[in-house]
């Protein structure tokens, strides 16, 4: 029966240089978040007919995105290699857009933190879409889950 759900993440910790606790927060929610609730069904058929659920091992290797999926038990099952080139802008983006968010937090008025609330949560919702058609072909998943994906990517991009 077809269990099509990542059921664990793990981030390549080698990649991740940097984080205060304002990111540490947004990497354990969208973790906790994704676990609950995902879509992810590799496109690729396996020898066995294997459907889930996955163990995903998300890292960055020489500027590509590397998702190594893996079967329930933890068998190997495939490792997909993505470049990064068409997310380093809304990467970049996501950055300033979070680190206005978090000063607003702190001192600005309740609407103009709504303001910059509003872009952010734009520039993530781009963000998943693209990130949807960068895996399209190789992986399906759904609007939710590539949000909280580019989160994730977003955290193994902080060079502090």
């Amino acid at each position: 029966m077809a269990d099509h759900r990542i059921k664990q993440i793990k981030l390549d910790e080698r990649s991740i240089l940097w984080r205060n606790a304002d990111v540490e927060q947004e990497r354990r929610i969208a973790i906790y978040d994704l676990i609950e609730e995902n879509s992810f069904r590799p496109e690729r058929e396996y020898p066995d007919d294997y459907a889930g659920p996955y163990l995903l091992d998300l890292g960055v290797e020489e500027g590509r995105l590397v998702l190594a999926l893996s079967r329930e038990d933890g068998t190997p099952l495939e490792k997909l290699i993505l470049s990064l080139g068409t997310l380093r802008r809304p990467i970049r983006d996501y950055f300033a857009i979070c680190d206005s968010y978090y000063d607003a937090i702190r001192h600005a008025s309740p609407a103009q933190i709504e303001t910059v609330d509003m872009a952010r949560r734009g520039i993530h919702n781009d963000a998943a879409d693209l990130l949807k058609d960068r895996l399209a072909g190789k992986i399906e998943v759904d609007f939710n889950t590539a949000r909280r994906l580019f989160t994730l990517i977003c955290v193994l991009h902080i060079r502090g």
